[in-house]
């Protein structure tokens, strides 16, 4: 039998890296102020989507970032008409852009729609002024409500992103900035609890005791409150950090969850292929310089054990509400989800932090808020 991580990717992520500035929080793949690299960049991105020497049809394509809407027009332009020289959309995809609402011209969403673009994740963390300043974000609240309010006149299908637990922020603000979301009719909203990773401003800034990080009691209680105020909103907790509205769930981070194979390019970009999994060179000079040179351009690769990679399909899956079936989980690992990790679902069963419902396993309500450590615990 040919299982499902050996089967041909049906999603394709493209990692656009350049932003405004970079905030003090944030520790992914980018780089601020360097806009004249991005002629470069997507000559760099048409060598590298080259590669996949014919066209492949895929159901979902993710532009991550960085901000992908911080490219100008002509260079957006651009990276839309390589992605569909190199992707056939198929029937019912979803075709995402993570956008900025500063900087999201008319201009740009009319690009975006017209080439087929059909979801919009908006960056926005906060309404708040004061939080605003604190993430040193470059938007206002009313720059919020206006570019849903453009986007929409166009695509339909826009989310939200969130930030709660910022140092400083209270449980009453916290549960305002979802109301004022929630009054927006979004599609999606994805929340997120601040983090403090090293090498960061922000992680330099709480080392000198310049940002205090807020009680994890605290934290607690504004993850619960997120669940039960968008729960009573009518949207759907389908992953930690992700609610819908019905039938607007991301499918493109789906992929991701149920751990079947997917394309990335771009620097940082990860892919997983015939079970394979590696990601290109974190730093976008390098990796225009490779790429340009005919070089490949990777920062890590590795082909997983079959153990490791059912285990790594089992936490993959256990973020996910509903859990993991376990006909679904032999059918694409191989591997008896009970005599895989047996010892460990009835560790976590007797601590009350998953529930077996017969057909698989999923996090409990205690679980939900100890995930990270849960799940890890099943590697």
């Amino acid at each position: 039998m040919t299982l499902p991580i050996y089967a041909e990717p049906r999603a394709a992520y493209l990692h656009v890296p350049f932003c405004a500035h970079r905030c003090g929080y944030c520790d992914f793949t980018l780089v601020a102020g360097r806009d004249d690299l991005t002629d470069d960049y997507l000559r760099a991105m048409s060598v590298e989507l080259a590669s996949l020497e014919h066209p492949r049809e895929v159901d979902t394509v993710f532009f991550g970032g960085g901000t992908p809407t911080h490219l100008p027009p002509k260079q957006l332009a651009g990276l839309l008409e390589l992605t569909r020289k190199w992707f056939v959309l198929a029937p019912g995809y979803e075709w995402s852009v993570e956008a900025n609402p500063f900087g999201l011209s008319d201009e740009k969403i009319e690009l975006l729609a017209d080439a087929g673009v059909n979801r919009i994740s908006l960056g926005v963390q906060s309404f708040d002024a004061d939080v605003l300043k604190l993430l040193e974000r470059d938007h206002r609240a009313e720059e919020v409500v206006s570019a849903v309010e453009r986007i929409r006149r166009r695509i339909e299908n826009v989310g939200l992103d969130l930030i709660f637990g910022v140092p400083g922020q209270s449980l009453d603000l916290w549960r305002e900035t979802l109301s004022t979301a929630i009054k927006l009719k979004p599609t999606h909203l994805s929340t997120y609890g601040l983090t403090f990773e090293k090498g960061t401003a922000f992680w330099t800034r709480r080392e000198k005791g310049a940002l205090a990080q807020l009680p994890d009691e605290l934290e607690r209680d504004m993850y619960a409150a997120t669940m039960s105020d968008l729960a009573a909103a009518g949207f759907e907790h389908y992953e930690i950090s992700n609610f819908a509205r019905p039938g607007f769930r991301c499918r493109h981070n789906q992929t991701y969850w149920q751990a079947i194979p997917y394309f990335g390019f771009g620097p940082g970009a990860a892919r997983y292929i015939n079970g394979v999994r590696s990601s290109n060179h974190r730093s976008t000079t390098t990796w225009i310089k490779r790429v340009l040179a005919g070089e490949r351009a990777l920062g890590m690769t590795e082909e997983l054990e079959p153990e490791h990679r059912a285990r790594e399909a089992l936490v993959l899956g256990l973020r996910q509400l509903e859990g993991v079936r376990r006909d679904r989980f032999q059918q694409l690992t191989g591997f008896n989800l009970d005599e895989l990790a047996g010892s460990e679902i009835a560790r976590q069963l007797a601590a009350k932090n998953i529930e077996d419902f017969g057909d698989g396993i999923r996090l409990s309500r205690t679980g939900i808020f100890l995930a990270d450590s849960v799940i890890v615990d099943f590697l």
